[in-house]
């Protein structure tokens, strides 16, 4: 295997994560200071992260962060085997601080003691702040010299970033020309996290309102040295902890970068990124005018628009179509295919694996590309249009449709604590022939 081939292939047991959830190590002025640490730990199903942060660097204050060391041996000792999801702490670091890379190298090794209980259930550590590439290098060798110093195997402890500066965004450029030189063990990478704040801070940007400018080039950034590097991009956090429509729209903006994980800072938020990626229960055609979307409601087999922006009436020749204001006089045929540029269809995962079934059935017995066909009845002011569209599918329409699909396979291998969820939601022979094709 070349070493770009080798890179571009994930080497984590995870394909996708979904949710990376932080949680205080020590909250000061409790009787229990660990109790952030318990509750999370206890979280399953839909509940629960893919990934469980410990977060003894922003969230925790300075002065708790050596009981936060202890919390997070206690807790994940304790609960660590039974926690669904994998458990990658954060600990203390920074690019210009030797005295911090120093503290968080202290940390780790506490963590990482096996007389200590927890490292059999740690699957590795965020290390923030990072700079330059030789300052991911600094990271992995302290992990390297952790596992020698314990008696771990080389790699067993995965190191994830959290990209908070320019140095850091330009280092990720570098990682395929480090990864797997003989110097380092940078292929122990797992997670690329953006961190939108303190990256703001570092680039000196300002908005009139004071709120995070969107950084979309990062978040493309991220998610493109995810892919090359054979890592995970993951969205930084969504501080509108109340705003659930802004959270949903920017999973889907990064969905279409290839970045499929975010932050999740509460369990509300943790749910809804663990459902949002995952194919919908039922299909959903979905009318688009101007820069608004809606989507058709289904009524007796026919998709019924009840919106202002679209009229449609017949006439003595044919229709006359109003578009925002703006009619229109068309045959059938030319209505037709006006309706089909204004709709899309969403395919439920039920949609997505007959497809595949299909084409995969077609591919079997020496076809190379098939017409897949979609239709619908559309129904404007009582007007209804049958409407059909053909889409050819070859093999690279086919694995372009495995992405989701793969996602499904993952989670479905990786959190048996969902099972039930997903049964509930899809049903259980759509979730047996989800897990079935491909392989």
């Amino acid at each position: 295997m070349s070493d770009s081939q080798r890179l571009d292939t994930r080497l984590h047991d995870r394909k996708f994560v979904r949710t990376f959830f932080t949680s205080p190590t020590a909250v000061e002025g409790e009787d229990d200071s660990a109790k952030m640490l318990r509750s999370a730990s206890t979280l399953r199903g839909m509940q629960a992260p893919d990934v469980w942060v410990p977060d003894n660097e922003d969230a925790t204050a300075p002065s708790m962060r050596d009981e936060g060391v202890e919390n997070i041996i206690e807790v994940v000792a304790e609960n660590g085997a039974s926690f669904p999801g994998e458990i990658h702490p954060r600990v203390v670091w920074h690019r210009d601080s030797p005295s911090t890379r120093n503290a968080g190298f202290e940390q780790m090794l506490r963590i990482a003691d096996p007389e200590a209980g927890a490292v059999e259930q740690i699957d590795g550590f965020v290390i923030p702040e990072v700079g330059g590439i030789d300052d991911w290098k600094k990271a992995d060798e302290f992990i390297t010299i952790i596992e020698d110093e314990h008696g771990l195997t080389t790699g067993s402890l995965a190191m994830s970033v959290i990209i908070e500066s320019g140095a850091a965004e330009l280092a990720m450029g570098e990682l395929r020309s480090e990864m797997g030189k003989p110097s380092n063990n940078l292929e122990r990478l797992f997670l690329l996290v953006d961190g939108e704040v303190d990256y703001t801070k570092d680039m000196r940007a300002m908005t009139p309102t004071g709120e995070l400018p969107p950084w979309p080039e990062l978040r493309h950034n991220t998610s493109r040295a995810a892919s090359a590097a054979g890592c995970i991009a993951v969205d930084g956090p969504y501080d509108d902890i109340r705003d659930e429509v802004g959270y949903h729209d920017r999973i889907e903006a990064n969905q279409a970068k290839g970045m499929l994980g975010i932050w999740s800072l509460t369990p509300g938020q943790v749910v809804a990124a663990n459902k949002n990626p995952l194919p919908p229960e039922r299909g959903e055609w979905l009318v688009t005018v101007g820069d608004d979307t809606a989507a058709l409601t289904e009524r007796d087999g026919e998709q019924h628009y009840d919106g202002d922006a679209l009229a449609l009436s017949e006439t003595s020749d044919g229709y006359e179509l109003t578009v925002n204001g703006d009619s229109q006089l068309l045959d059938e045929t030319a209505l037709r295919e006006k309706l089909l540029d204004l709709t899309a269809y969403v395919p439920s995962l039920n949609d997505i694996v007959d497809s595949m079934e299909q084409f995969e059935a077609a591919r079997d017995a020496g076809t190379g590309a098939i017409a897949m066909e979609r239709s619908a009845t559309i129904v404007i002011d009582d007007v209804a249009v049958d409407c059909s569209a053909e889409r050819m599918w070859d093999e690279a329409t086919y694995q372009a449709a495995m992405t989701p699909v793969r996602l499904f396979q993952d989670v479905y291998a990786n959190r048996p604590d969902q099972h039930d969820a997903l049964i509930e939601q899809y049903g259980a022979d759509v979730v047996e022939r989800a897990t079935a094709v491909g392989n």
